[in-house]
């Protein structure tokens, strides 16, 4: 009979510890993900160009690429789920070669006052297999605007040089008081890329306060040059409010 009791009080002290887990709250739970079935996010129909992603946790990843039933993939990309900020595509001939080129932005961050985007650009080119499409270097934007631009900042103006131009701007009818300016013009938040006359275009937004501060955007035009896409022209473009 006592070796009974003690197999009985062995039993309980094994089984004891697993009914803790088992009503543990916090055990073997995972974050459910949301993830979708893999759609087409942006298409151009006439050129037979379709690009793919599944969604998941407010981003559209694992991106795939088809063109001419041919697909590549390009499990690093990344775009917002919203749909006011889908991919976009565009087949043009920004190389002025006669020979369309195939552009794609995605927009990787928004926000109030921010949009950021990247750009991926593919030329077509002869291999062994055929023709496919090869991705082409493109110059960031941000560093172009730190080689070619200088700016300053006063309470009362917004001072932007490029080369031998200078725009100055009167920021005093903004009505931003002086304790909320920047210490000089901002360019980080506002990146966008656009097809602008056939021209690969990045679009940067100039401010001077983080509310209300906005002054215009620079507009850098890209030529095809040295085997990558460099800047062909830099502009500034003031806000007509």
């Amino acid at each position: 009979m006592n070796w009974l009791l003690i197999k009985f009080a062995i039993l309980v002290i094994l089984l004891n510890p697993l009914q803790n887990i088992a009503n543990d709250d916090n055990f073997n739970k995972n974050p459910v993900q949301s993830v979708t079935r893999e759609r087409a996010v942006a298409t151009l129909p006439k050129e037979n160009i379709t690009l793919y992603a599944t969604e998941r946790d407010g981003y559209l990843q694992k991106f795939r690429l088809e063109v001419n039933g041919n697909s590549r993939l390009f499990p690093y990309w990344m775009n917002v789920s919203e749909e006011a900020f889908s991919p976009k595509i565009y087949f043009n001939d920004i190389n002025s070669n006669g020979e369309k080129g195939l552009i794609i932005v995605l927009t990787t961050g928004t926000g109030t006052g921010i949009i950021e985007q990247n750009v991926h650009v593919f030329h077509k080119t002869k291999s062994n297999l055929g023709y496919v499409y090869k991705e082409i270097l493109v110059d960031n934007p941000m560093a172009i605007i730190s080689k070619n631009v200088k700016t300053n900042l006063t309470k009362s103006e917004a001072i932007i040089k490029i080369g031998n131009k200078e725009t100055v701007i009167n920021i005093e009818n903004l009505g931003i008081k002086p304790e909320n300016l920047f210490s000089d013009i901002s360019t980080g938040n506002i990146i966008k890329f656009d097809v602008l006359n056939n021209e690969l275009t990045a679009i940067i937004g100039a401010q001077v306060s983080p509310v209300g501060g906005f002054i215009g955007n620079f507009h850098i035009s890209y030529i095809f040059k040295d085997n990558m896409y460099q800047m062909k022209k830099i502009e500034f473009i003031a806000n007509e409010n």
